[in-house]
């Protein structure tokens, strides 16, 4: 079985050195969706919700939230991104958020562009919440990296 990073010899967590590893160029492509109600898609999509402009607040909320991952995530290391973006698209059923997140560092950025996904979809749900309080966030998963020891990697 291979050995856990994020837990010593004796089982506890802790954080792995990345200090010896060379810094090279890293991203990550995370997405996931969140289902709503036709009524609540259409409001969305028309710019008709009373919170103000859903797509714009989250777009902004999903980057922040990859900045942030370090604060958010016990072990994860705190990176300089070079690149955070977060696209929104609407459909019937509700929308789809993928973040490409991008870092010239020691460390990949897998957990920030799930981050800014997962952020970005519950800003949607706090914005729109009033329409439809059954929304359900779903499907949040890396799509792609690239970059690091363990080279590129696809979900298909």
């Amino acid at each position: 079985m291979t050995r856990l990073t994020h837990i010593d010899e004796a089982g506890a967590a802790r954080m792995v050195d990345v200090g010896d590893k060379a810094a090279t160029k890293r991203e990550a492509i995370a997405t996931g969706r969140i289902t709503m109600s036709p009524e609540a898609a259409r409001a969305i999509a028309d710019g008709a919700v009373s919170k103000g402009d859903v797509l714009a607040v989250a777009r902004v909320a999903g980057i922040m939230a990859a900045k942030r991952t370090s604060d958010l995530i016990p072990l994860c290391h705190p990176l300089p991104i070079t690149r955070a973006t977060v696209d929104l698209s609407v459909d019937d059923g509700g929308v789809i958020a993928t973040a490409t997140v991008a870092t010239t560092g020691q460390t990949g950025v897998e957990m920030e562009a799930l981050t800014a996904v997962s952020v970005a979809l519950l800003t949607v749900y706090d914005m729109a919440k009033a329409i439809d309080k059954t929304m359900i966030v779903n499907d949040v998963h890396l799509l792609k990296k690239r970059g690091g020891k363990s080279g590129d990697w696809s979900a298909a």
